[in-house]
């Protein structure tokens, strides 16, 4: 654990800059607006260690899997992120010479990220000798155009002698993976346009054997500066640049600003159309102000907390995490394009490969059907039923019908390289499976699940049927060969979790099929042998139950395991996935992130207390929590059973995970699909909501260091305010018609 900004309710903000946290500073200062988005990174330039990052939603490469023994099945190629030509560059020259925070002295250093407005300004003093230059940077991505990069820097000269300023605001397409596998440029510069105000690079991604598409993306600048602008030579082919300079007099300033616009040809079918929009819109936002781009961009985010916004009283850091939390989710996804979806490092690096991963519907969906209109979600179903060809592919590299939906993907193909995680850890699609159910159980809309849903979901279902094996010795149906939610244990045989999704997908597909119109169902076209079969493998679905300890067995052989707690673990071992061998963790019984505990909480109102309890007391003890994903649900649960201390506990872990780098790994790049996780933890754990038969239903309680929390949340038209405070629990209704809730078991009417 370690903290490195100051504890401010609206503000991520240090005012120490310290080079060995420099990685660290730049994932926490992550923006984004959906489009695009980057690392807090310096942009006059840093020659010291940094991990440089702009990412724009959709563009990613194929990069080679590598492996040492090739096996049939395995994905041709590792989809990844692509890091984007450098837009934000901006080098300060004073008196000639370049200003390098890894080289200068310099004093009154402020780094500010402010949550509210979507704002990330820099400032500090360079000091040279008599000289003393303060330079203040500040930067948006605006939510209002989204292809809108805007900057500005301030200079003021604090000496008392005059002082040469050159500023040299650039594009630069010579830049590079820190994650690949191989050390390549990524970028085939395609145009450069440099002219005296403005410049501009059209660059394609470099080919790749695999037959994926090649992204084209455009960058255009506009300056606007009272500095005397000077001709300078183009740098090199794949950099652009403009130069301004001036001479500042002692308490003088200056001013610049930096507009570029990024297209991408995810948008324009052709090279000619993407330049001419390029074009278009640069010319657009020149004749605004800045003051006016960044009024219509902060309008927008204060309508978001308007929505969304969660107050904690008497704890400032649990209100900074959450805050912290909801930025970054909305930063990534707010659901302006059914295309994207959001990868667990979102903008912010780019381990992962910046690829979707089944933590959008598991996590991410809870969320945004609480805090956003429904159609964000159900964009993030439709990107699913858009990648069904994809997922026919998966499963038929397996041998096996139907569609399996990747662990990792950009375009439905599955592409990661790991086999272990690819092609075990299937209950990807049982939970896809879920998030269509727990989108229509709370929005009460089941255009998506008559239709293109019940397409994901017979499709799903053709996979698991044939996925499954009858064990004749038992007389149940079993599944081999898998990994749960828990990573920490590979091949093994029946998980729980996996065979409960497969089970209950293949329940609800039939009742969904029961509801279909008839044209629909001709569509889909499962036969009558099909679902009789499906429907023996509902009844006759093996799942590993201890009798004696009444707790679900994780699989089979788990308990065999030499089982002893994680508070055993010595402190200087932890975590253990940075101190163990693979081999040691994967004998061990320390569990990664939920996995029993994950099914129960997806359906935590189908076991009894006692069920909960004894298997809460049994894997929560046994669990590292080394997932991002794991304490959250953990915290419902520990909520839910009464335990509120734990409830608490594991709610300050999700919520300041990166704030506080709790598991020593957000150097390169945030955990964004587990910032679901502080929403999660106070809504459906403290205040104890669920969705019961079309009905809001509460159970809060308080955590004793606060003195009152607030959220507000989005249901079936209305927007609804819940306080919990010393006083008990309210609601009020901000919008939408009346209607009755369920509180503690009693009814209570919202107007």
């Amino acid at each position: 654990m370690k903290r490195i900004f100051e504890v401010q309710p609206w503000n991520v903000i240090t005012h120490t800059f310290d080079p060995k946290d420099k990685r660290l500073q730049e994932s926490m200062t992550s923006i984004g607006n959906g489009y695009m988005g980057m690392r807090g990174d310096f942009e006059e330039g840093y020659s010291g260690d940094s991990l440089q990052g702009i990412y724009l939603g959709g563009v990613w490469y194929p990069d080679k899997t590598r492996v040492g023994w090739w096996k049939n099945g395995y994905p041709k190629y590792f989809g990844k992120v692509v890091n984007a030509v450098n837009f934000i560059k901006l080098p300060v020259e004073l008196n000639g010479e370049a200003v390098d925070l890894d080289k200068d002295t310099i004093s009154d250093f402020t780094l500010d990220l402010d949550l509210h407005r979507s704002v990330l300004t820099r400032s500090f003093t360079v000091e040279r000798g008599d000289v003393r230059v303060a330079l203040k940077f500040e930067r948006f991505l605006s939510v209002s155009q989204q292809e809108l990069s805007a900057q500005k820097v301030t200079v003021k000269n604090l000496g008392a002698t005059a002082v040469d300023v050159t500023l040299k605001p650039s594009i630069d397409a010579d830049v590079m993976n820190e994650e690949a596998n191989y050390d390549e440029r990524f970028w085939d510069v395609l145009a450069t346009d440099q002219q005296a105000d403005r410049g501009s690079i059209v660059a394609k991604t470099t080919p790749n054997p695999f037959g994926t598409p090649r992204f084209t993306s455009g960058m255009e600048m506009r300056i606007l500066t009272a500095l005397s602008n000077v001709a300078v030579t183009q740098p090199n082919d794949k950099e652009v640049m403009t130069a301004y300079t001036g001479s500042l007099a002692p308490n003088a300033s200056t001013e610049l600003e930096k507009r570029v616009i990024v297209v991408t040809s995810r948008d324009y079918d052709s090279q000619e159309k993407l330049t001419q929009a390029m074009h278009d819109l640069s010319d657009k936002v020149a004749g605004e102000s800045y003051a006016d781009l960044l009024a219509a961009h902060t309008k927008i985010w204060a309508d978001r907390w308007e929505k969304s916004d969660v107050e904690i009283a008497g704890d400032d850091a649990s209100q900074q995490g959450i805050r912290f939390n909801l930025f970054q989710l909305f930063s990534t996804y707010y659901g302006e394009d059914s295309r994207l979806n959001i990868g667990p490092k979102g903008f912010t690096g780019e381990k992962y490969g910046g690829a979707t991963y089944w933590d959008t519907e598991a996590f991410a969906v809870p969320v945004y059907l609480g805090i956003t209109n429904p159609e964000v979600t159900r964009n993030l179903l439709m990107y699913r039923y858009k990648q069904l060809d994809g997922a026919y592919i998966n499963a038929q590299e397996q041998g096996l019908k139907g569609a399996l939906f990747p662990m990792v993907t950009f375009d439905g193909i599955e592409c990661h390289n790991e086999w272990e995680i690819t092609f075990e850890e299937i209950h990807r699609n049982g939970d896809i499976a879920f998030a269509i159910y727990n989108y229509t159980r709370y929005t009460g809309d089941t255009s998506y699940v008559l239709h293109e849903g019940a397409k994901v979901l017979s499709e799903m279902s053709r996979f698991w049927a044939d996925r499954v094996h009858f064990s004749k010795r038992n007389g149940q149906y079993m599944i081999h060969g898998v990994t749960g939610a828990d990573e920490y244990e590979n091949n093994v045989d029946n998980n729980w979790d996996t065979n409960l999704l497969a089970q209950w997908t293949l329940k609800y597909t039939l009742e969904i099929l029961g509801q279909v119109d008839a044209e629909t169902a001709k569509k889909l076209n499962v036969s009558d042998a099909e679902k009789k079969q499906w429907q023996d493998i509902v009844d006759r679905m093996y799942l590993p139950y201890d009798k004696d300890l009444n707790i679900f067995v994780q699989h089979d052989g788990f308990l065999d395991k030499d089982i002893e707690p994680v508070s055993t673990i010595p402190a200087d071992q932890r975590p253990i996935n940075q101190h163990w061998s693979w081999d040691k963790i994967l004998r061990s019984p320390y569990i990664k992130q939920g996995d029993v505990l994950q099914g129960i909480w997806d359906f935590i109102d189908d076991f009894t207390p006692e069920q909960k309890k004894a298997n809460f007391d049994f894997y929560e003890p046994l669990t590292v929590h080394e997932s991002s994903l794991s304490p959250a649900i953990h915290s419902v649960l520990a909520a839910d059973l009464g335990y509120e201390d734990k409830a608490v506990e594991l709610y300050e872990r999700t919520a300041r995970l990166d704030l506080d780098n709790y598991n020593n790994d957000t150097t390169d790049g945030l955990h964004i699909t587990a910032m679901t996780g502080g929403w999660i933890a106070v809504v459906q754990g403290f205040a104890g909501m669920r969705v019961r038969d079309g009905q809001l239903h509460y159970a809060p309680f308080l955590p004793k260091n606060w003195t009152r929390y607030a959220f507000r949340q989005v249901f079936r038209g209305r927007l609804i305010e819940v306080t919990v405070d010393g006083q008990g629990s309210h609601f009020k209704l901000l919008s939408g018609d009346p209607l009755t809730i369920d509180v503690a078991g009693k009814p209570v009417e919202v107007k």
